[in-house]
């Protein structure tokens, strides 16, 4: 049973290494467009803040205030609960378009555009921190069961059939010692 149980956990943790090389190739991709487009959409703000006062643009910002949606939801990976989630951004532009530089209004879309990007950059850094554990968790159970509970059992198996063998063997002798005194005797 303990090598079935081995043979089982050691399947699981390399579903769980080919899952997370997964997520980590798609997290690179992703996080390769975040430092590429945070600091274009950082850029923007900083040439809207050259050609704009700082109190046009803070009273725009504050006006363009849209809401966040952010809803979570949970899959499976190998039994492993990852998180999902689902960002959408509803705009709210209630600021005078007449104000304000041209500049502001692109980098407020970037940035709406931007964020979920930023969203599924945490989603996939959270499911690798739990794949990561489990990965652990999993490898060092793997690694009790095949270097020490079953070397262990093997041993006790071991010495279990030697006792028996000689329990045996000293049976026997008794049993033919029993015949050769009744033998004797008659």
């Amino acid at each position: 049973m303990a090598v079935r149980g081995h043979k089982l956990l050691k399947d699981k943790n390399e579903g769980l290494i080919k899952e997370f090389l997964i997520l980590a190739k798609v997290h690179k991709e992703v996080r390769q467009r975040v430092d590429d487009g945070l600091p274009e959409c950082m850029k923007m703000f900083v040439l809207t803040r050259i050609s704009s006062s700082f109190q046009s643009i803070s009273t725009a910002l504050e006006q363009s205030r849209g809401k966040l949606e952010l809803k979570i939801f949970e899959r499976n990976i190998l039994n492993i609960k990852v998180p999902v989630f689902e960002v959408s951004v509803i705009e709210n532009n209630s600021y005078s378009l007449i104000n304000t530089p041209a500049e502001l209004d692109d980098a407020i879309i970037k940035l709406k555009e931007f964020i979920p990007h930023l969203v599924k950059v945490a989603e996939l850094e959270q499911s690798m921190r739990l794949l990561a554990r489990e990965i652990e968790k999993t490898r060092r159970r793997v690694n009790a069961l095949e270097y020490i509970l079953i070397p262990q059992l093997r041993e006790s198996i071991k010495f279990i059939k030697t006792k028996l063998d000689e329990m045996e063997r000293s049976n026997i002798s008794r049993v033919m010692k029993v015949k050769e005194m009744l033998v004797n005797r008659h």
